[in-house]
């Protein structure tokens, strides 16, 4: 990231023990050519080289949006000190592209302390658009309801600024009842499918799903279990040539596996290893997108930093491809990521 500054200019400083003199035709002179006062202006492009293609920040957790040309990634922010062996994270981040090497950071857009009823720990999300407006669905820890919760934030933009959109979590850990640790309730991944009906899935140990009402605020109906093996969490749903894909992390250190089905609502077939464990990290976290006729898979791995990389991870990006019947390759990662995207 470069930081440039156009104007530094001190106004009225003493110098050797005599004032420097100013009038005021000075002074806003020079406030006018360093931006009427403003804060210098702050350059946060740079460029991908290779994997992992953001190298100035530990991130976590990708999830990613097509929205008008323009690919958004969406990451939680590692910040755990060295030596700290467990995750540390108060804010999600965003990033966005258009050919996967030239790349923009936009203004941190969402926090922990905007849910007010949240505690800390801005865990995995997911953020989609319908109707013009962006909802981001967030795993945090909840301050009064023991366990993770899951929120929503909404903007009219993608990159924010967004707002808590209930100002309370949708769904809390005494909502589900399949499984009794206290954090099963992690991980959203959302979708809305070809009939406008929405759905939320997520879940760690158990994969829970619900449809979300039109508003994208509020569950309508029942929470729902989905039969699925050796499910450990990282749920990622999305839709390819009349096949669901339900992708999502397995065992631990954990491998990216995938399921397939005709309908949402299951029965889903298990269909293998979509991705191996990733280099220096016993978690993985995937996001699936097609852009500009291709087909990617933005994940997380531990290679910047050696020693304690589970808890200084870093998002990259693959090829993905699929077979003729619909089933999926394995990603090749490779520290090479992907070539740039032709405009």
């Amino acid at each position: 990231m470069r930081i440039c500054y156009a104007v530094i200019a001190c106004v009225g400083v003493a110098v050797h023990g005599q004032a420097q003199t100013s009038n005021a035709s000075q002074s806003a002179a020079v406030l006018n050519a360093a931006g009427a006062g403003k804060a210098p202006a702050v350059d946060t492009s740079f460029v991908a080289k290779g994997n992992p293609v953001i190298q100035h920040k530990y991130t976590a957790d990708p999830a990613a949006l097509v929205h008008d040309g323009r690919v958004y990634v969406y990451a939680g922010h590692d910040v755990a000190p060295p030596g700290k062996e467990f995750y540390e994270m108060h804010e999600w981040l965003c990033f966005s592209t258009t050919d996967f090497v030239n790349w923009q950071e936009h203004p941190s857009p969402l926090n922990v302390k905007q849910f007010t009823w949240a505690k800390d720990d801005a865990w995995a999300s997911q953020v989609i658009e319908r109707n013009g407006k962006f909802y981001w669905y967030v795993a945090v820890e909840h301050a009064t309801v023991r366990g993770k919760a899951i929120g929503v934030a909404v903007s009219d933009s993608p990159t924010g600024p967004f707002v808590d959109a209930r100002g309370s979590a949708l769904v809390t850990n005494d909502m589900t009842k399949a499984a009794t640790i206290s954090w099963d309730d992690i991980d959203p991944t959302v979708i809305i499918d070809d009939d406008g009906q929405a759905y939320l899935f997520w879940g760690n140990t158990k994969c829970y799903y619900a449809k979300l009402k039109e508003n994208m605020t509020e569950l309508d109906g029942d929470i729902q279990v989905v039969d699925l093996p050796a499910f450990t969490e990282a749920p990622w749903i999305h839709k390819k040539n009349g096949w669901y894909y339900l992708s999502y992390a397995s065992g631990f250190p954990e491998k990216i596996v995938y399921a397939m089905s005709k309908n949402i609502h299951g029965p889903w077939q298990y269909k293998g290893i979509l991705n191996e464990i990733a280099g220096n990290s016993n978690t993985n976290h995937q996001a699936i997108i097609d852009y500009k006729g291709k087909s990617y898979f933005i994940y997380h791995n531990g290679a910047i930093n050696t020693q304690g990389g589970s808890f200084r991870r870093s998002v990259c990006v693959d090829a993905l491809r699929y077979n003729r019947d619909g089933t999926l390759q394995r990603v090749v990662m490779t520290s090479e990521g992907v070539t740039a995207v032709k405009k």
